[in-house]
């Protein structure tokens, strides 16, 4: 008797956690479009997770949600609908190219091209800062000088000429 009240007792914490199963559709057909539809759909929670591969309480509420509109009839681009004018574009994993998206779109392309256009414009002004002036007769004479070259005839000192 002490056994089974020491087992009821370790039990207990794991009971108090449990809860109850999602109900999964009698159809296995429909249970898989409700979860490649959720694939497509982000978790509110989470945010990282698709709404299929997240435990949340409300990823949960949603996909019994979805499955209830598939059992309705109502295809994935209503569903969608629904879910977007509910939730809005954030919902979606693959937002839709409009014009309050373009910005989310094209601006990596714009700032791809806009740092290469200042790079080509920073490297163009260096390169016009560093062009290589020609040396003055006097110049070329004194370099020959400090170089220790004999003569004009520009042999280097110690070559066998």
């Amino acid at each position: 008797m002490r056994w089974l009240l020491i087992v009821v007792l370790c039990l207990l914490p794991a009971l108090a956690v449990a809860r109850e199963a999602a109900p999964l559709a009698d159809d296995p057909a429909l249970e898989q479009r409700v979860m490649t539809l959720s694939a497509e759909l982000r978790c509110l929670v989470c945010q990282n997770q698709s709404l299929a591969d997240s435990h949340a309480d409300l990823a949960v509420d949603l996909r019994n949600q979805v499955r209830e509109q598939m059992r309705a009839g109502k295809s994935d681009m209503e569903i969608k609908a629904w879910l977007t004018q509910r939730y809005g574009d954030f919902v979606l994993y693959r937002t839709p190219v409009k014009s309050t998206t373009w910005l989310l779109w094209f601006g990596p392309f714009l700032l791809l091209i806009a740092g290469i256009a200042g790079l080509l414009f920073y490297l163009s002004r260096r390169r016009a800062r560093t062009v290589p002036s020609e040396l003055t007769v006097e110049q070329h004479a004194r370099a020959r000088a400090l170089l220790g070259e004999a003569g004009t005839d520009g042999a280097a000192p110690g070559s066998n000429r």
